[in-house]
């Protein structure tokens, strides 16, 4: 069996299309799908149910996958004891993260990690979602709790805060709270609460028994653009709230404390590239971090 051909199933498993997987492997698609061809022959079973719409795993290919992620997994380790063969910083890291932090602090500082490197390159993934290091949908992740079970390095980067703000012309109009029970006679921008990934993410819930919004947005960023244009009063991080002009704070007393933990794979302990990544962001976190306070 190729192990080539069991790395580009496995990409196409995460990514759920082939060009997806194409273009992460800098493949050509028609060569994925031949290579694919190939392993299931070599297996004979079909792993995937193909469709315009994508690549569904068979209940053979979810069986095929579990085998295929702990060759992987062996595979890393082996490199990685052995030593000698991640000496240069090449290759691809990746970066998962949620949408607020990775966004606004990772991305106009992670990238210079690639001008000290000229063979490494950087994924940064901010999404509002939670990151399976043990499938490789991400070489590191930034979570906002310490991960309770797996074999993850986990190491606390920073606690930060969050606060009640509203647009200036919001107030103007509506009036502004003097006490956490006056928010209820206001407009409230909120969560997505289902599609929370975390119950870490429920921020009210440390000072209110409820936030009933009437306009909820699934990320950090989408909630700070709307109560910035004026949709009402949300809970937003203060690293990117503060200094700008079209939000105020209001009930500053009442803050929200959380933290954010950076976690990788343990099989990816000794891989120069990961663990430099890693350091960097620890490095870039610690330099920075009177914008948490």
């Amino acid at each position: 069996m190729n192990w080539d051909d069991v790395r580009i199933f496995l990409s196409v498993a995460r990514a759920g299309q082939i060009l997806s997987a194409a273009r992460r492997l800098e493949l050509n698609h028609a060569t994925v799908g031949r290579r694919l061809t190939a392993l299931e022959e070599a297996i004979g079973a079909r792993l995937f149910d193909r469709s315009p719409g994508g690549c569904a795993l068979t209940e053979a290919g979810r069986t095929f996958r579990s085998h295929a992620e702990a060759m992987e997994a062996a595979m890393i380790s082996g490199r990685a004891e052995i030593g000698g063969s991640d000496v240069e910083l090449s290759g691809t890291v990746r970066v998962g993260a949620p949408d607020g932090f990775g966004t606004a602090f990772l991305a106009p500082r992670l990238w210079r990690l690639t001008e000290q490197h000229a063979d490494l390159t950087v994924q940064l993934v901010p999404v509002p979602r939670s990151f399976s290091l043990s499938r490789r949908e991400a070489d590191i992740a930034i979570t906002v709790e310490r991960p309770a079970s797996g074999r993850l390095v986990a190491a606390k980067l920073c606690d930060y805060r969050l606060g009640f703000y509203a647009s200036p012309a919001y107030l103007a109009a509506a009036g502004t709270p003097q006490t956490l029970d006056d928010l209820t006679a206001h407009r409230l921008v909120g969560a997505v609460e289902d599609l929370l990934y975390s119950p870490q993410l429920a921020y009210h819930a440390d000072l209110l028994a409820a936030w009933p919004s009437r306009f909820e947005v699934s990320s950090a960023l989408g909630q700070t653009e709307a109560v910035a244009a004026g949709a009402g009063i949300g809970i937003l991080h203060r690293f990117i709230a503060e200094g700008r002009h079209d939000l105020t704070t209001i009930l500053p007393a009442h803050a929200i404390t959380r933290s954010y933990w950076l976690v990788y794979h343990e099989s990816a302990r000794d891989l120069r590239r990961v663990t430099a990544v890693a350091d960097f962001i620890r490095a870039a976190v610690t330099e920075g971090r009177g914008v948490f306070g």
